[in-house]
C-alpha cells in the first residue's frame, strides 16, 4: 500500500516531480535487483522450515488440493475471458490465448504472501501450514507451466512450452532424489555449522534459483527447492534461519512489495461499468479459488475448520500475480485497463485473506494447536 501511495497512482498525480525524484527509471533496474534476491533468498528460508515429513503423509490430498486450486479457478476465468474479450481486448489478441491467460492469473496463489501469513501465526510448523505451502509450491509451479504454454501460443511455439514442464518435473524429481541425500549429508557434517557449510547451502540456493529460472519456471521455486531438501531441524538449518530471517523479512521483502506497488497503476480505471467488471473478476477468482480447493481438502479427509483455512490461504495472490500481470502486458495479450482490474483483485483477495483467516481460525483448534 506504501508503494501504491508512493507510486503513479498517487504521488505520481499529486506531485509528479517528487515522484520523479523518488523513482527515475535508471535505479528501478538496481532496486528490482535488490527485491528479486530477497524474495528468492525468502523463499530459501521457508523451504528451510518446511517439515517434508508432515507433507508425505498427506500427498494424495495436496495433488488433490493443488489441482483443484488450478482447475476450478482456471474455468471460471475462461468463462468470463468469453465476457471480458470484447470489452477489454482487440482482434489483434486471440481468443485462445486471451482466455488461457485470464484463466491461468486466476489460477495463482502467492507463494511468498502465504508463506509469511503463516510464519507470522507461527503455523508453517503445523500439518496445516506444511499442506498450505506445498499446495501453493505446486500450485504456483503448475501455472508458471500453464504460463508457458500461454507465451508459447501467443508466440506460436507451444512445444518450447511443454519443454518448460517437462524440465520443471525432471528437475524437481531431481532435487528430491539427488538433491536431498547430498543437502543431508552436508547437514549431518560436524557439529555447529561454520561458515563453509553455510557458504555451500546459499550457493546451492543461488544456483537452484539460477537453473529454474533458466527452465523457464520463477526463479523463488529454485529457491524454495533448494530449503526444502535441507532438513528442517539440522544445525545447519537452525543456523541460517537464525542469521538471516531478521534482515530478510524485515528489509528485503518489504522492498520487493514496496517496489511491485510503485509500478502499479490503479488511477486508469472510471466509470461504474469498469468497477462492476473488476469485481466480476474479484468474484471469479475467489469463488474458483475457494470452492475449489475447499470442496478438496474436505473430500481428502480434512476438518471443516482446516479446509476452510486451506481455502482462504490458497486465495492469497500478492506479487505472484503480479509479476504473472506484467508478462501478460509486456506480451501485449492484455492492455492496461485490464491489467489495473487484475492488479486490485490480486490486491483484493490478499488483503482479504488475513482478516478472514483470523476468523476461521478463532476459538479452539488451530490457533491453540499453532501457539
Amino acid at each position: 500500500m506504501a508503494g501504491i501511495a508512493l507510486g503513479p497512482s498517487l504521488l505520481g498525480r499529486v506531485s509528479p516531480d517528487a515522484y520523479a525524484y523518488l523513482l527515475p527509471p535508471s535505479i528501478v533496474p538496481l532496486l528490482n535487483g535488490v527485491a528479486q534476491a530477497g524474495i528468492a533468498i525468502y523463499m530459501f528460508l521457508v523451504g528451510l522450515e518446511l517439515n517434508v515429513d508432515r507433507v508425505r503423509w498427506r500427498a494424495r490430498a495436496t495433488i488433490a488440493i493443488s489441482n483443484a486450486g488450478i482447475v476450478a479457478p482456471f474455468l471460471l476465468g475462461a468463462a468470463l475471458a468469453i465476457y471480458l474479450y470484447p470489452r477489454l481486448s482487440t482482434s489483434a489478441v486471440p481468443f485462445t490465448g486471451f482466455a488461457l491467460f485470464i484463466g491461468t492469473a486466476m489460477s495463482i496463489t502467492a507463494f511468498p504472501v502465504l508463506a509469511r501469513i503463516l510464519s507470522d501465526r507461527r503455523l508453517t510448523e503445523t500439518d496445516l501450514g506444511a499442506v498450505a505451502l506445498t499446495c501453493a509450491a505446486v500450485d504456483d509451479a503448475s501455472a508458471w507451466c500453464l504460463l508457458a504454454i500461454v507465451v508459447g501460443v501467443t508466440q506460436a511455439s507451444v512445444g518450447t512450452a511443454w519443454l518448460v514442464a517437462v524440465l520443471a518435473i525432471a528437475y524437481t524429481a531431481f532435487m528430491l532424489v539427488a538433491g536431498r541425500p547430498a543437502a543431508i549429508r552436508l547437514a549431518a557434517a560436524g557439529g555447529r555449522p561454520g561458515a563453509r557449510a553455510v557458504a555451500i547451502a546459499l550457493a546451492a540456493m543461488a544456483l537452484s534459483a539460477s537453473i529454474t529460472q533458466w527452465i523457464g519456471v520463477h526463479a523463488i521455486f529454485g529457491a524454495f527447492l533448494a530449503g526444502a531438501i535441507v532438513p528442517h531441524d539440522s544445525p545447519l538449518a537452525t543456523a541460517i534461519v537464525r542469521r538471516m530471517k531478521a534482515p530478510v523479512t524485515i528489509l528485503l521483502v518489504p522492498a520487493f512489495f514496496a517496489l511491485s506497488g510503485m509500478r502499479t497503476r490503479v488511477d486508469l480505471l472510471s466509470g461504474a461499468s469498469d468497477w462492476l467488471i473488476c469485481g466480476a473478476i474479484v468474484l471469479a477468482a475467489s469463488a474458483g479459488k475457494v470452492l475449489g480447493c475447499l470442496a478438496a481438502a474436505r473430500a481428502s479427509g480434512m476438518s471443516p475448520r482446516d479446509s476452510a483455512a486451506l481455502a482462504v490461504l490458497m486465495n492469497t495472490r500478492g506479487l505472484m500475480e503480479l509479476i504473472v500481470l506484467n508478462i501478460g502486458l509486456d506480451l501485449g495479450v492484455i492492455e492496461p485497463r485490464l491489467f489495473t482490474m487484475m492488479v486490485i483483485m490480486a490486491l483484493a483477495t490478499t488483503m482479504a485473506t488475513s482478516p478472514i483467516l483470523d476468523r476461521v481460525l478463532e476459538g479452539a483448534g488451530i490457533a491453540e494447536a499453532a501457539g
